[in-house]
């Protein structure tokens, strides 16, 4: 990898998430030549062999900006993994019907263009349950994202704006979320997150813990078949990264949550190889 230099979108200053420990995973997983751009900033990349969003945290909170960026790399023919088509593909999460309707089993979703009170009424007819999950298509982090009861209003910040629905399933406290990991579409490794007691969010700044496990035989099948599903429907190959996020439901059934191709935390960490199958992986193609 000596001599390659590979930018690496990240957060604004601004951000308020810590991703500093990723950042060290990989500078020191892929060198000094791996330079790190606040993604609000990445205008010329004539330098730079290769580029990957892999930190561009906070991209939702700018989507004109970040769609524009994404024309930006493509107009200029610029090498990125994943493909800027990927990425474009995978922002916005209607594309969970796509792989519903290609057979890969997701978490029942409702898309609301306007969210209010008469969208969720609507929501718990359907899905025959009272307590419901809201949150932006194009989000992440939880960004958005709220559990709503029986008599619980619309939140005002999300209120009247294009929102999915979905079924709050209680297995997530119970068992929690399983994410498997990809790299050059081998599998690398995988682990379980569980929220914080009276949460139902896995992410670490909410109180999220997570463990290295090995993944149900159903959580795998359903991984490969939503990455095959996503090579048809996409038209690509193997990518250089990815997550998949899975729920058992309380009929024991394995579905999709989301699949992570942009800017996914790899969790590393848990790695059996501390991560070099995922930095050969980026950079092999280049």
């Amino acid at each position: 990898m000596s001599g390659l230099r590979i930018a690496i979108l990240c957060p604004t200053p601004e951000y308020e998430e810590d991703w500093s420990h990723i950042q060290a995973d990989y500078a020191r997983l892929l060198g000094e030549n791996a330079i790190f751009i606040d993604w609000t900033k990445a205008h010329d990349f004539s330098g730079f062999e290769l580029v990957t969003p892999l930190l561009a945290w906070g991209y939702p909170r700018d989507c004109p900006r970040w769609f524009a960026l994404l024309d930006q790399l493509e107009a200029g023919n610029v090498r990125v993994h994943n493909p800027v088509s990927i990425l474009r593909w995978n922002s916005d999460k209607v594309y969970l019907a796509e792989l519903d309707a290609a057979g890969i089993p997701s978490v029942p979703t409702i898309l609301s263009p306007l969210l209010d009170k008469v969208a969720l009424e609507d929501a718990r007819k359907t899905f025959n349950v009272e307590t419901l999950i809201i949150k932006p298509p194009i989000s992440g982090g939880a960004d958005g994202t709220f559990r709503l009861n029986p008599g619980d209003s619309v939140p005002d910040s999300v209120a009247g704006q294009r929102m999915m629905i979905q079924p709050y399933v209680p297995n997530i406290a119970e068992e929690g979320e399983y994410s498997l990991f990809y790299f050059a579409g081998v599998f690398s490794h995988s682990i379980l997150k569980r929220p914080a007691k009276g949460d139902f969010r896995v992410q670490e700044q909410y109180g999220g813990r997570e463990e290295a496990v090995t993944a149900p035989d159903g959580a795998q099948m359903l991984a490969q078949r939503a990455l095959a599903a996503t090579a048809e429907i996409t038209k690509t190959g193997p990518l250089a990264y990815a997550r998949v996020d899975i729920l058992r439901d309380g009929d024991g059934v394995f579905r999709l949550m989301e699949l992570e191709l942009i800017e996914p935390s790899l969790f590393l960490r848990f790695a059996p190889d501390a991560g070099a199958a995922f930095a050969q992986a980026l950079v092999s193609s280049v």
